[in-house]
């Protein structure tokens, strides 16, 4: 398969590395940051890679079956990026978080996003490790052997100590805690990006009408001085954070997400599905996020050309439903 990379950060740089390693062509590397452009991948990665350089212009992507797009987490943001490439008539898989359900924040933007695809006869989807995979599509999944659910709880717990130093600026690790949550509060840090999203493909999957959705994330307070690794972290700063998304039908809480990622957490996914007639659980000893989602998103690349032209959600990739029963 022909691979283009639109944005060469550092999942980006993992997705070439292991689209390498599987055996796809890289076409074309896009990025806008001026201390990337017109370096080698050999000189971003190591030796004996091609000697393809990184561009800013995103007409290079034209010659790709299939552009993994990996910028920003809001459909708004990228939608014109997305838009170029899906005008080329080339596929996209991308980990902008919001577009794994962009008919909660942006109806508008995924109508249009869907008709270009159509109109182009290309396949556009929103993945990655969460969300798109273990707080929704792996929960529906385990929530399919149930006959009737009455409610579900999904939390995913990692340890923030053990991810790259991107991930621990992005939510606030070693800032005084008062001053990140004040910056949650502005967006100037995102923290995790895809509580609502998560919920809202779950409800996807059985046809549930929510009638709310609310979701909030706040820092963790270190209550002493600590040393993790190469992290310093004194008494009042910021361990990471912890956050929920909730859908609710008729003031009763259905779906309920939960996302904790602080230094020296348990690593773990944990699915807990009610039904009527019986309750499954499942927990896992954790998955790491960063490979994780390389593997999902070349997985879902080598898979799009085969969808129908339009806009995927990846819970209807499912050969299966679920049933609620509220």
């Amino acid at each position: 398969m022909k691979l283009g990379i639109y944005g060469f950060g550092a999942i980006g740089r993992l997705i070439a590395r292991e689209a390498l390693k599987r055996g796809h062509e890289l076409v074309a590397i896009i990025d806008i940051d001026e201390r990337l452009v017109n370096r080698s991948l050999s000189e971003l990665l190591g030796k004996d890679l091609p000697d393809l350089r990184v561009s800013n212009d995103p007409i290079c992507l034209k010659d790709a079956d299939v552009v993994v797009h990996a910028t920003t987490s809001y459909l708004d943001e990228v939608f014109d990026q997305l838009e170029k490439v899906i005008s080329m008539g080339v596929h996209v898989v991308s980990t902008c978080e919001t577009l794994a359900y962009p008919y909660y924040r942006y109806p508008d933007l995924a109508e249009e996003l869907d008709r270009i695809a159509k109109a182009h006869r290309v396949s556009v989807i929103g993945s990655g490790i969460n969300p798109g995979l273990l707080l929704d599509t792996l929960v529906v999944t385990i929530a399919s052997a149930s006959n009737f659910i009455k409610r579900i709880r999904a939390t995913r717990s990692l340890d923030a100590a053990r991810r790259r130093r991107s991930f621990q600026r992005k939510i606030g690790i070693g800032l005084p805690v008062e001053d990140v949550r004040d910056m949650l509060a502005r967006g100037e840090l995102t923290g995790h990006v895809g509580y609502a999203e998560s919920v809202c493909l779950i409800a996807h999957a059985g046809g549930l009408t929510l009638s709310k959705v609310i979701e909030a994330q706040e820092p963790i307070r270190a209550e002493r001085d600590m040393r993790v690794e190469n992290l310093i972290i004194k008494e009042g700063e910021n361990l990471g954070i912890k956050g929920y998304g909730i859908g609710y039908v008729n003031g009763r809480p259905i779906i309920e997400v939960r996302l904790q990622a602080y230094i020296r957490a348990l690593e773990y996914e944990e699915i807990i599905v009610e039904g009527t007639d019986y309750t499954l659980k499942w927990k896992s000893s954790g998955t790491p996020g960063d490979l994780g989602t390389v593997a999902v998103i070349l997985n879902i690349a080598e898979r799009l050309p085969f969808l129908n032209p339009g806009l995927h959600l990846m819970v209807d990739l499912l050969p299966f439903r679920i049933r609620y029963k509220t």
